[in-house]
């Protein structure tokens, strides 16, 4: 089983990775989505499938919502309030726009993510985070 601690502690060693499009290098580049896929690499194994193209912009507006479709998929649903060690946050960045933003909370109310300009850094959960949650999952089988 994992633990909440491994989640963390491999969420956190991704920090000062530049950022990339659609990469998943532990300190070569990675945006977001390259950071839970390695992340669920380094806790779970192999990722269950290929991520498909993407586009950057937190403007696009498709009814699909692919990024929740594919958490609800492999990982495991929580309440979008549940900001538990080692869950996985979905975010809406714009209103009326696809979610496709994510974090991995840790301890102390933050969480580590990866976003253009910034590279992989870990930021505290408030408001302005707070208000844009689409979804919160878990990793399977964490205890």
């Amino acid at each position: 089983m994992t633990k909440r601690a491994d989640i963390t502690a491999a969420a956190r060693s991704w920090i000062g990775t530049p950022y990339h499009h659609q990469a998943s290098v532990k300190g070569v580049g990675c945006d977001c989505l390259g950071l839970l896929r390695g992340v669920w690499r380094e806790v779970m194994g192999a990722e269950p499938e290929k991520a498909p193209p993407y586009s950057p912009s937190w403007d696009e507006v498709n009814p699909q919502e692919h990024m929740l479709r594919v958490s609800h998929k492999y990982l495991r649903p929580r309440e979008l309030t549940c900001r538990v060690e080692g869950t996985v946050l979905v975010f809406r960045m714009r209103d009326g726009a696809v979610a496709k933003h994510c974090g991995i909370v840790v301890p102390g109310n933050r969480m580590v993510h990866a976003q253009e300009g910034h590279g992989t850094v870990e930021v505290t959960l408030g408001p302005h985070w707070d208000r844009r949650v689409a979804g919160a999952f878990s990793f399977p089988g964490v205890r």
